[in-house]
């Protein structure tokens, strides 16, 4: 396996392909959608409306709440996920430039 070189690009492009790693895999993009419409989801119910085994969805879970995308509190011995707002907004942030700055270089 290469080297990847992480220091010859900006923060920005490191901060986009990380967060794209995480957008890589649908199952994550379908835990995302889930959380937005729940005000903390339990992982047992997330892998239920998802339909993947719980310790499946909790790997996932923890691939998504490592890189900011997600907050989780513990009530009790259950542990909610909610989406981080803040860093949602810097995911659209980083993309929104991205495709501005290719647009810009294919006009």
């Amino acid at each position: 396996m290469g080297v990847s070189k992480r220091h010859i690009h900006s923060v920005s492009v490191n901060q986009l392909a990380d967060l794209a790693k995480v957008l890589s895999h649908p199952a994550r993009i379908a835990i995302l959608n889930y959380i937005g419409d729940c005000d903390g989801c339990l992982c047992k119910d997330i892998s239920e409306k998802i339909r993947l085994s719980q310790p499946t969805t909790s790997q996932h879970l923890q691939i998504i709440k490592k890189s900011g995308l997600l907050k989780s509190n513990y009530s009790g011995k259950s542990q909610y996920y909610k989406i981080n707002p803040d860093r949602l907004a810097t995911l659209k942030n980083l993309f929104q430039e991205f495709f501005e700055t290719t647009e810009k270089k294919c006009s």
